[in-house]
Formats: C-alpha cells, sequence, structure tokens
C-alpha cells in the first residue's frame, strides 16, 4: 500500500512517502529503537544468495503432489520499503522464498502470488536485488506471479503505458521460463497461470494496478477459455477496510473489477490484493449467487516493513476448508537466537484477520461450471478381485425380481452371491415383524459398485426386524482364512440410531459362540466373529483368530449419522487393520492374528447372537458387501 484509508484512489501524500513517516506511523521512533533497525538489517542484507538449492544443497526439481486433496498456495504482500531507494534488504524475501523451497514437499506448496508494490520507487535499482532474489525460485522452476502495484509503475497509468523496470524484472519474457505460465496481455502487465492440485487445473489471474478495456477483455476471454477451471484473481487494489478491519469494502476501482469482470465470472471464487491496511475479508455474491470470497493482506505497516511476510492459503479439499497462516519466515529462521521486542511480536500472526479458515464446498460452489459427474454403478464382474469368496449387493439388475425404493422386501428373499461360490443370502424373520423390517433403498455411497441398499428396521427391546443368513453348508461358513482375509461393508446410521435401543447390532457375523470354539479366555458367551455397531455408534470387529485363547477386538472411531461409510477389515495372516474410508484407525491391536475360528455354522447380515441366542438386529443401511480370502490393498477396496 501506498496511500492512507482515506485516499483509496491510489494518491499518495508527500509526507508519506519517506520511511521516516512509516517509523512514525508505526510509533517506531526514539535513537535506541532507531539503532536497533540500522543494525539489524546491515548484515542481513548481505547475506549471500545460494540460489537453486535447497537445504541439502542439491537442485531438486520442483515437483508439486498434483494429486493430493490438500496444497498451498503461498500469498507474499507489498515488500515495497525493503527496495526503496539507498535501502536494499533482501533478506527477508530471500527467507520468505527459501521457506517455499524447505517446506514445498511437506506443505504441498503449489504456487506464490506476489501482490504487488515490491519496490518503493519503481526503479530499476530497486528492482535489481529483488529480482536476483527470485532467481531462487526460478533455478528450481517453482511457479509464481507478480502484479505491478501504484509505487512499481507510474501510478496514474494503466496497461498501455509501455516499458517499465518492473516489466524488465518480471515480465513475460521471464515467466514463460516456468511451467505455471500459460500467457500475458501484449503489453505484458496482465498474466495467467496454471497449476495442478487435487487432480485437476487451477488458474491464478495476475491483473495490473490498473487494467483497461483491453486488459479486461482479455481477462474475459482468458476464463472462457479455461471454462473448467477455479480462478483466482490476484491484483493490487480491490478492497479494503477500517482500523477495526472486521469487515471490507471495496474501492471505486475495486468496485469496477467487480462489475466488469468478478461478479459474471462465477469461476472466480477468490481475490487476493494488498495495497491497503489492515488486513481483512469480505464475502460477496456473484451473478451466478455464489460467494465470491475477497481478501486484503498486507503488512507493510508494521515492523521492518513487514519483514516478507507470506500467507499460507491451504487448501483441504477433503475437509472442504481453506485454512490460512500469517508468518514471517525471516524471524522465524532466527527464533533460536536473540530476538529484539518488536521481532517476538511478528514470528506468526494470529488475530482474527491474520489466521482464519474459511469453509467451502468445493464440489457445490464450482457444480457452476465444473460438475462433477456422479460414479457410476460398476459391473459385479469387475468386483471380483482373485480371491472374492463371496459379493453380496441390492442394486436392481443383480436381484431376481423387481424392487422399488422403500418397497419391503420378500419375505422369501435370497440374495444370490455374485462371487459364485454358492454362499447365498435368504431373509430371516423376528416372529411379530411384517415384512417392512426389511426394505430396499437406492441410497448408497457414492463410490459404492451398486447403486442400491437394503434398509434394516431392527433393534430392541423388544427384539423386533429381519436378518439375512448364509444356507446350513454354505462354503463361507467353513473358511478359515489361514492366509488372510478382506471384508468390505458399506453402511449408514439413520439419524434417529440410539445406543439404548441400537448399541451393538452387527453389521456381518459369523453363529456360534468364542466358547464353543475353545476360546477360554475373554466372554464365551460372544460371536466368534462380528463387525458390530458400538454404542457411540462406532465400527467394532471382534473375531477369534486360530492362534489366539480369546477374542481380538479392533476399534473404530464414532460413525456420523445420516452420512455413507465404508468399513474395511484386513487379516495379511499376521496382524489385522480396521480401515474406515481407506484409513486406518487408532485402536488397531498388535496382537498376532492368523485366520478365523469356525463351527461351520452360517453367516449373519444385519443380526447378532449373544450365547448362541439372537440378541440384537441391525437399524440402518447395508450396501455392497465383499469377503475376499487374502489381505487387499487400499487402492483395491471397492471405494477406491
Amino acid at each position: 500500500m501506498c496511500s492512507p484509508l482515506h485516499r483509496p484512489d491510489g494518491a499518495l501524500p508527500a509526507a508519506a512517502a519517506s520511511r521516516r513517516h512509516f517509523l512514525r506511523a508505526t510509533g517506531i521512533v526514539g535513537a535506541a529503537t532507531a539503532a536497533g533497525l540500522a543494525a539489524a538489517p546491515a548484515a542481513a542484507a548481505r547475506t549471500p544468495l545460494t540460489t537453486g538449492h535447497d537445504a541439502s544443497g542439491s537442485a531438486a526439481p520442483w515437483q508439486p503432489d498434483p494429486d493430493s486433496p490438500r496444497f498451498t498456495l503461498v500469498v507474499m504482500p507489498d515488500t515495497q520499503y525493503l527496495f526503496d531507494g539507498a535501502s536494499i534488504h533482501p533478506a527477508p524475501v530471500e527467507a520468505s522464498l527459501r521457506y517455499i523451497l524447505d517446506h514445498g514437499r511437506d506443505e504441498n506448496i503449489v504456487f506464490l502470488s506476489h501482490l504487488g508494490d515490491l519496490t518503493e520507487n519503481g526503479r530499476a535499482e530497486e528492482f535489481g536485488p529483488l529480482s536476483d532474489t527470485f532467481t531462487l525460485l526460478d533455478k528450481r522452476r517453482v511457479g509464481y506471479s507478480v502484479v505491478a502495484g501504484n509505487h512499481d509503475i507510474p501510478s496514474s497509468t494503466d496497461d498501455q503505458r509501455g516499458r517499465t523496470p518492473y516489466l524488465d524484472a518480471f515480465g513475460p519474457q521471464r515467466m514463460r521460463r516456468l511451467p505455471t505460465f500459460g500467457g500475458a496481455t501484449p503489453d505484458g502487465y496482465n498474466s495467467y497461470h496454471l497449476f495442478r492440485a487435487a487432480g485437476r487445473e487451477w488458474l491464478v489471474l495476475a491483473l495490473d494496478w490498473r487494467p483497461s478495456a483491453a486488459g479486461l477483455a482479455w481477462a474475459k476471454k482468458v476464463i472462457a477459455d479455461h471454462p473448467g477451471t477455479p480462478v483466482v484473481l490476484t491484483t493490487h487494489e480491490l478492497v479494503y477496510a477500517d482500523e477495526s478491519g472486521d469487515e471490507a469494502e471495496f474501492s471505486d476501482h475495486g468496485r469496477h473489477l467487480w462489475d466488469e469482470l468478478i461478479a459474471g465470472n462465477d469461476q472466480v471464487f477468490l481475490t487476493l490484493n494488498g495495497h491497503f491496511w489492515p488486513a481483512a475479508r469480505t464475502v460477496r455474491r456473484n451473478d451466478a449467487g455464489n460467494d465470491v470470497h475477497l481478501h486484503i493482506t498486507n503488512y507493510q505497516n508494521r515492523y521492518y516493513g513487514g519483514s516478507a511476510m507470506i500467507r499460507l492459503y491451504r487448501f483441504d479439499l477433503s475437509r472442504n476448508t481453506i485454512d490460512v497462516e500469517t508468518i514471517s519466515p525471516w524471524i522465524l529462521g532466527r527464533a533460536g537466537e536473540h530476538l529484539n521486542e518488536l521481532e517476538r511480536h511478528e514470528i506468526e500472526l494470529t488475530g482474527p484477520q491474520d489466521r482464519f479458515s474459511v469453509p467451502l464446498d468445493f464440489e457445490s460452489r464450482f457444480a457452476g461450471f465444473a460438475p462433477v459427474p456422479a460414479r457410476g454403478p460398476r459391473p459385479a464382474a469387475r468386483m471380483l478381485v482373485p480371491g472374492t469368496v463371496a459379493y453380496w449387493r441390492f442394486d436392481s439388475p443383480y436381484q431376481d425380481g423387481p424392487r422399488q425404493d422403500g418397497s419391503a422386501a420378500d419375505e422369501a428373499l435370497r440374495i444370490r452371491d455374485l462371487s459364485g461360490h454358492r454362499n447365498d443370502l435368504t431373509r430371516v424373520p423376528v416372529p411379530g415383524s411384517g415384512p417392512e423390517a426389511l426394505r430396499w433403498s437406492d441410497s448408497h455411497h457414492p463410490d459404492q459398485p451398486g447403486h442400491g441398499s437394503l434398509f434394516f428396521d431392527g433393534g430392541k427391546p423388544p427384539l423386533r426386524g429381519a436378518y439375512l443368513r448364509t444356507a446350513d453348508g454354505a462354503p463361507l461358513n467353513s473358511h478359515t482364512f489361514r492366509a488372510g482375509y478382506t471384508i468390505e461393508v458399506f453402511c449408514k446410521v439413520p439419524a434417529d440410531w440410539a445406543a439404548g435401543h441400537n448399541a451393538w447390532s452387527s453389521l456381518l457375523s459369523r453363529r456360534g459362540t468364542a466358547g464353543a470354539a475353545g476360546k477360554t479366555e475373554g466372554d464365551p458367551n460372544e460371536p466368534v466373529a462380528t463387525l458390530s455397531l458400538s454404542d457411540g455408534p462406532g465400527a467394532q470387529w471382534a473375531a477369534a483368530p486360530l492362534n489366539q485363547p480369546s477374542l481380538v477386538t479392533n476399534w473404530g472411531h464414532e460413525l456420523e449419522r445420516e452420512k455413507w461409510w465404508h468399513l474395511a477389515v484386513v487379516n495379511d495372516g499376521k496382524h489385522t487393520t480396521m480401515y474406515v474410508d481407506g484409513c486406518p484407525v487408532a485402536r488397531n491391536p498388535a496382537t498376532r492374528t492368523t485366520g478365523l475360528a469356525t463351527l461351520g455354522l452360517p453367516w449373519l447380515l444385519g443380526g447378532y447372537e449373544y450365547g448362541g441366542t439372537l440378541d440384537q438386529l441391525l437399524y440402518g443401511w447395508v450396501g455392497d458387501v465383499r469377503v475376499v480370502e487374502r489381505a487387499l490393498s487400499v487402492r483395491e477396496f471397492m471405494n477406491a
């Protein structure tokens, strides 16, 4: 920023142009403080640049993970006071760029956006040292963009101003060497950049301090030429806030950009600008009725000209959240040394406008221009991986008769084992329970191969409902799985599920008690194997291995109601691991477990026995169920 908040037109009062005015405005005056300021940069400014090397000294290529749902966009606002005439201090910027290189892998950093006002006066002698510093990123081919601020160019001009030291230093001739560069306007002052993250393409639109009509027309075409790509718009001036920083507002120029470009282009979901302080944010609805998040970040008014602070925008598409953090790598890198009083306050900013989270349902927000097609059903034959010994599903193509959402299942229901191993399931009613105790449903997990399920309307007391079972003599009944196994179940718990009526019901269990199987330790009345819902409700796998004197239990975490889940229990012949939605749970015991004890009795779907007597019936939905006689990897699960 160069202008005070009461001058949003970009004009700079003469008094504000001096570094003395900056120090006075921040209250940093007095001989002692001034001496401290002079001493610190003198040494830091001469730090040699070992460009193009990481911490180990090697120049490894820059390779962000393009498929991880988590990635980081780094933002650097106004650095002008660090490159001001004879006062040149590249060390803070260098520290921020080195942070990107050092943490690129663990943070999955994909891009850096500088928001303009790189220098104070826009002179070649100011841009030279800054340009040299950015070679750290150039040599590693790290994607970044810069935009001109009003201090970098003649502020009264638009992007048709012609050649400037800014353009010489950071024009398209430099950016086109980077893998993220997409293109620029003929004048060179507006550019766009593309990177891949979370399995899709993202676009950063970097606009000049004052884009002309031609510049805005170019920007609209760039967006139109990438119709399914989310856009982050960066420019120097857009929104500002009063001293409290509670709510940002459009500047006059910002309103112009909103009306002419942003509001009518639904792909723009986030804008970032500097220029003003304090930091602030706001949300506006665009013409499509969707939220656009508008953020201002600028710290040049703080100690050491903002010390080249950076914002880390951590996108997490698995949590539908952007977590934002503001740090000073320059100060952070010297945290073990004796920091002065002001530095200790600037290592990390934790105010509500500096450290916050933005809830954002990415799929819903991008649906208007990049809808995610629903995953279609997959044929049963594709699910029959080697070793499949049973596979049951409940969608129409694989039933013997018609089925309709919400209709009662036939009292003579038979669910075929699609593996071909004759482990069919038949319905067993509980006396006093009608046919509606077991109902067809179109509800299913979004990644479930079969687009259908069964709803079990069971519970106790009194005992009510229905369940399914394998036939006497079915091959699955006597299988011991000595070489390992994988059991997968899709399930959903109703909103009104209550522990007092529904806890400890089983999704899939094996009849026969642990005591009868010779398991003398623990509770002999428990079944030899059960994948149950505890009183959380949480997934529980309690099973009697061949090599242990009692049951061994894996515990999952509490499952959110009214949400489909994929549960998997995997034994590799030595240990058993439970997974929830492909993620291993914490309470997986280290106990050595081989195989499953059996009395040759049937398996039950939706039924649980205690002491050999039916004790609880499932209340909830069950989707596809698969049993494999070997350990599967996560990428082989049905939800992969």
